[in-house]
């Protein structure tokens, strides 16, 4: 099992602490670092003032959202901080959510697969630089041929040659639908609230990928990397009650009553009535009642908490269900060095 450490996106104000995090993970022999975007923070700057002092952590997105740029634009930063770190950059790409895409970037968030699937296609013609970059469209028309346009616009390639013409794209999917998409055209699945009770469902949504003609890899070569908060400790039951909020956060809080990816990954683990019941509680500003509504399995299930037998077993049930790299959140360096010593040694 692999440990990439999920920097996240900024609060209010830069983590203080997030150059001490990554100076531990490379000396404590973490595979990645990563770091994501909302509406605030971009993904790709912290990585790279970060990642300089590192040699060899891979440095990952996860994930920068489609819809903040173009895919030229977003290869041109791929490329860019690969050449920065040596060839240790991993794309992690994501079409986040329609309160973001509509209110923030003002794009429209329908067909999210059908461009998802045409913004790889273009960032890895991008990257190959075997010829001048074409795309039909129809979302991302290279060159652009629609209204206002001068017709002046013609095909181009990067004047930067890239470090390497194929780096690694992962992308973030919860769906059934997304999921084959992604085993289909990417390197690598980053999953969020992943559950190792259900690893034989998301096998046939990955193998219905691996299945199709020109997929890109197997099972064999695909990376697997879960968000899993991972935490040593010998009060268990304490520790289970102070995640709850944020379970309770991202099941009622995040998306709309009628549209929260989050909640129905919990719906397809069997939590259909308690999502209900904390979205109405949150959604009342009633978020002690909200957390207080999670039960303990509802955590567990898509987190490893206890003591270090208890997460070394906990490491090898999710070892055994598939899935590759663990990406963790910690608090501080003391943090980072437990788990390198419980997973790692």
């Amino acid at each position: 099992m692999k440990l990439g450490l999920q920097l996240g996106y900024w609060g209010a104000q830069p983590p203080a602490n997030a150059g001490e995090l990554v100076a531990a993970a490379e000396a404590e022999g973490f595979d990645a670092v990563f770091a994501a975007e909302s509406w605030g923070s971009d993904a790709f700057t912290p990585l790279a003032w970060w990642g300089s002092g590192t040699q060899r952590v891979r440095l990952g997105t996860s994930v920068v959202q489609i819809s903040a740029r173009t895919p030229t634009s977003c290869a041109m930063h791929a490329l860019t901080l690969d050449h920065l770190s040596g060839g240790r950059h991993i794309l992690g790409l994501g079409v986040s959510g329609p309160q973001v895409v509509e209110g923030w970037y003002g794009e429209p968030f329908a067909k999210p697969l059908a461009r998802t699937r045409e913004y790889v296609s273009v960032v890895r013609k991008v990257l190959a630089r075997r010829e001048p970059v074409t795309n039909p469209g129809p979302h991302y028309p290279l060159p652009y041929d629609g209204p206002g346009t001068t017709g002046l616009g013609k095909p181009l390639k990067p004047i930067t040659h890239p470090l390497r013409d194929d780096i690694p794209i992962w992308i973030g999917a919860e769906g059934p639908k997304n999921v084959a998409l992604t085993a289909e055209i990417a390197d690598g699945w980053l999953a969020i609230y992943y559950s190792p009770r259900l690893a034989p469902m998301y096998d046939e949504w990955l193998d219905e990928g691996f299945s199709r003609p020109g997929a890109r890899r197997t099972r064999a070569d695909f990376e697997l990397a879960a968000t899993c908060q991972v935490v040593v400790t010998d009060d268990r039951a304490g520790t289970v009650a102070g995640l709850k909020p944020v379970t309770a956060l991202y099941v009622g809080g995040m998306g709309t009553p009628e549209l929260n990816f989050h909640a129905q990954v919990y719906r397809r683990m069997g939590y259909g009535d308690v999502v209900d019941e904390v979205t109405r509680l949150f959604r009342a500003g009633r978020k002690d009642e909200a957390a207080a509504a999670i039960p303990d399995e509802m955590v567990t299930e898509t987190m490893i908490v206890g003591d270090r037998d208890e997460v070394r077993a906990g490491v090898k049930r999710w070892s055994d269900a598939g899935v590759t790299m663990l990406l963790v959140s910690c608090h501080d360096a003391e943090h980072v060095r437990s788990l390198a010593d419980v997973v790692l040694r």
